[in-house]
């Protein structure tokens, strides 16, 4: 399998595993901790849609070779494939949105749960509240970013089919 392929793959796993903890498994546990992993889930499922793309683009020789980071592959993505492939700008927020929870969780000295709500706080007392709905509402964009990648990288997919 091409690398695209593999990616593709991978970011429909990812996004099969945040719907199923956040319809499923968070509705029965209730804890509110299971939001990170829906979260954690997101953002891979939103890089691996972003890899599928560049490695897609990088067969056909349209963008040049890259560096495997996240940082590098989001504003290749952003500067040559937004556009050419009329994406909806929606998504590069969205995968902003979903990096910057990551980055303040990981930076947070105080992080708790309280009812149905997971709350982060940065060292200037700023708090981020992450809630099943407002993941609800991510994990709807993310499906579709998903969707158009998988339709944008499957077009040409029978090129790649080996005959054994």
């Amino acid at each position: 399998m091409e690398d695209f392929q593999v990616a593709r793959d991978k970011a429909k796993k990812h996004i099969q595993i945040a719907d199923h903890m956040l319809t499923q498994t968070y509705p029965l546990v209730g804890d509110p901790k299971l939001l990170l992993a829906v979260i954690n889930n997101l953002f891979l499922a939103c890089s691996h849609s972003i890899s599928a793309i560049l490695h897609y683009e990088r067969i056909f020789k349209r963008i040049p070779p890259f560096v495997d980071n996240f940082e590098n592959k989001f504003s290749i993505f952003k500067a040559r494939c937004l556009r050419r492939y009329s994406l909806d700008p929606e998504y590069v927020r969205l995968v902003q949105e979903i990096r910057s929870l990551i980055d303040e969780r990981s930076s947070a000295p105080v992080e708790f749960a309280r009812r149905d709500k997971f709350i982060i706080c940065s060292e200037n007392y700023r708090m981020r509240t992450i809630t099943a709905e407002s993941l609800r509402k991510h994990l709807e964009k993310a499906k579709l970013f998903v969707d158009d990648m998988t339709g944008m990288v499957s077009k040409n997919e029978r090129i790649f089919t080996r005959r054994v």
